[in-house]
């Protein structure tokens, strides 16, 4: 682990923004690679004060909470620390490869609380009882036409659909995950719901 300089995250993100936001694309990507062949502490201190206040507004406006955007933030430059030998300045500039650390590890996180809700639910379907054999049929019907009034939607809907209501994730993150405008996001979901609608009728 690097040395004492993630002792200070806690004060970090309290002050300005670090006096060398001027630092070049070069400069940055010289600083990763002094890492990955030297460990050079003093390297990644300037990498830390540099990246961990933007990761963390970055992290803060995909919606996620101050306190764990911070450690996510944090744990995004640790990953940075033990792989800078993966970094290749001629595939991707430092903050676009830095900035992706921090993204995938944004999209673990909200997967795994995703999964512990459906463990969650899960378990809670065991404690009911089984529902009548008539019940059972209608459901298995009512999935079989919303199944299939999706195949009615164009990729891009489908796509945001089941971000938005199958894996439950904001339209904010979802908006990150797939690089587009949040109104976007908005639109197209508002029209696949009316079209859904439209295929759907009565189960609506």
């Amino acid at each position: 682990m690097p040395p004492g300089h993630l002792a200070k995250v806690g004060t970090l993100y309290d002050r300005p923004t670090p006096t060398n936001a001027a630092r070049t694309p070069a400069e940055l990507a010289g600083l990763i690679e002094s890492i990955a062949a030297h460990r050079d502490r003093e390297a990644f201190a300037a990498l830390f004060d540099y990246f961990a206040p933007r990761i963390k507004g970055f992290l803060v406006r995909s919606n996620t909470p101050p306190a764990g955007a911070e450690e996510l933030a944090q744990e995004a430059l640790l990953i940075v620390w033990r792989k800078a030998e993966q970094y290749d300045r001629a595939k991707a500039g430092a903050s676009a490869w830095i900035f992706t650390i921090a993204r995938n590890l944004r999209i673990d996180v909200a997967r795994r609380e995703q999964r512990g809700r459906l463990l969650d639910l899960e378990a809670t379907d065991e404690a009911e009882p089984p529902a009548p054999p008539d019940t059972m049929l209608l459901a298995g019907e009512r999935e079989q036409r919303v199944h299939a009034a999706l195949t009615h939607l164009s990729d891009d809907q489908l796509r945001v659909v089941r971000l938005s209501f199958f894996e439950g994730k904001a339209h904010g993150d979802i908006a990150s995950e797939l690089d587009l405008p949040l109104g976007t996001v908005k639109s197209r979901i508002r029209l696949a719901m009316n079209r859904l609608r439209e295929l759907l009728g009565d189960l609506t």
